[in-house]
This record gives C-alpha cells, sequence and structure tokens, in this order.
C-alpha cells in the first residue's frame, strides 16, 4: 500500500506500541533503556468521496481538515473552469484521475525577510505554465519559437486546456494492485488524434503532434515497490498517489505532466 507523501494528507505510517522487554545494557552514563516492539499499520488509502468532492474540497479550503488554508487544487479547478469540464465527469466510475497540485501549475519565486516568505513575481519559474509557455513570435535566425512563460490559463486556447485535461483522465483503475516497472497503457478520455496549437510549447511537444496520437498516456512504478512513485509518460513522478475514491483511482502530481511519452 502506497505511503502519501508531502502533506496532501497526513502521514499513515501508525506506530502501535505492542509490549517492552528489557534491553540496551547501561553505556557512556545512560540508565538502562526499553526497547518496544512497533507494530507497523497502514492507514485506509479509501477517501470516502468521489473524486470530484475531493478535489472540490481540496481547491477550497472545506475539506476533511476544514482549513481555509489547503486549497492545493486550486489552479487545476480555475483550469477546469476555464475549459468549460463538467465536474461530473469527476464523478463517473471506474477512471483513473491524474491531478494538479498547485505547484505542478505554476511556481512563483519568493523571498524571505525576516521569516516571512513573499511572493516576489506573477511569473512562473516551474509547472506548467512554465515547462509549457505561450509562443510570441519566431526568432527570424533560428527559426524556434519566441515564448514567455503563462501567468493564467486564459493565456492558453480553451480548446487546448480542454483537451489537455481530458488527456489526464483514464479509463479503468490503474493504482499499485496493477501498476509495475513496465508502462501499461491506459486510455484517456482524449479523443485519438486530437492535437494541441502551436500558440504554446504543448503543440510542439511529440514531434510536433502534441498529444499521444491515441489519446493513451502511461504508468509505472518505478522501481516496481508500491514504496516508490508512480511515473508519468516516462518523466514525472507522482507527489501522492494510490487515493481510492468511491468512484476511481486519484493520483496528484507537483510537477507539470507532458501529453505525450
Amino acid at each position: 500500500m502506497k505511503i502519501f507523501r508531502n502533506g496532501i494528507l497526513p502521514a499513515i505510517l501508525l506506530i502501535v506500541v505492542a509490549g517492552s522487554q528489557t534491553g540496551c545494557k547501561k553505556m557512556f552514563g545512560l540508565e538502562r533503556q526499553k526497547d518496544y516492539k512497533y507494530v507497523k499499520q497502514t492507514l485506509d488509502p479509501n477517501i470516502g468521496v468521489s473524486a470530484r468532492k475531493f478535489l472540490e474540497d481540496r481547491a477550497t479550503g472545506t475539506g476533511m481538515a476544514s482549513d481555509p488554508t489547503d486549497t492545493v487544487f486550486k489552479y487545476m479547478k480555475l483550469g477546469l473552469e476555464y475549459a468549460g469540464i463538467d465536474l461530473a465527469e469527476y464523478e463517473k466510475n471506474d477512471r483513473t484521475f491524474l491531478f494538479l497540485h498547485n505547484l505542478g501549475v505554476r511556481v512563483l519565486p519568493t523571498r524571505t525577510t525576516n521569516g516571512v516568505v513573499v511572493t516576489t513575481s506573477n511569473v512562473p519559474t516551474a509547472g506548467l505554465w512554465f515547462d509549457y509557455p505561450i509562443v510570441t513570435g519566431t526568432n527570424p535566425t533560428t527559426g524556434l519559437p519566441i515564448t514567455r512563460p503563462a501567468t493564467k490559463w486564459s493565456d492558453y486556447p480553451k480548446e487546448d486546456v480542454k483537451n489537455y485535461f481530458l488527456y489526464l483522465i483514464g479509463q479503468g483503475r490503474f493504482n499499485f494492485d496493477n501498476l509495475n516497472a513496465n508502462n501499461v497503457t491506459v486510455k484517456s478520455l482524449l479523443p485519438a488524434g486530437a492535437v494541441l496549437s502551436k500558440s504554446t510549447m504543448l503543440g510542439y511537444f511529440n514531434n510536433g503532434k502534441g498529444f499521444d496520437e491515441n489519446g493513451n498516456f502511461y504508468l509505472k512504478i518505478l522501481n516496481n515497490n508500491d514504496q516508490a512513485p508512480i511515473v508519468h509518460n516516462n518523466r514525472t513522478n507522482d507527489r501522492s498517489a494510490g487515493y481510492i475514491a468511491t468512484n476511481g483511482i486519484v493520483h496528484v502530481f507537483g510537477a507539470s505532466l507532458a501529453p505525450a511519452l
């Protein structure tokens, strides 16, 4: 069973004191200490809600901990709204949902002054908006695209954003019980043959085709170990994974996801 990482859910390794026995002779002035037998247990990965509710709760701060600052899916939800995707798609059964943590969308530069962290610019330095920037022209000498990072979803064509999120919903349930060290092909909701415009660097990926031609993405477990990350398209490791929603599986990524291998 996968251990969730990096703050999406509380740590799930529970240490249970199951008795004690003496040991550890007195050394270097230390008194005799007791040894305890520890039994490792894994928290139930079932989150008890649909993928849609998980998304909405953790985008608005009304989630499991009722923490108003818990908005880790805020920018994913904003992207879905911009694209006009009906969130009912996240209530349908037997799917694998790839969620973008805010850090997977944009990471802004910061400065710490007297222990206070402040954002110094709205121009991202990492995440999807930085990794796949907006094309503003062509260098007349090299012929290469001239780009700038996106600062909002509406910098991208709406159809590109819609197709991108459709590509992050897989048909079928893919989790640690049926993934391994070899890539497993997952058919997304993106129709085969869908393309991305050349107005962003997303459209220059995959030899200028953008998306995988068949609308597939690929998942595997690094080192074939359920303590190791799930990898998307041989490029991006999950931030946390293995959430079992009432209607499917959710894996969360804190870095940009490529539209093809």
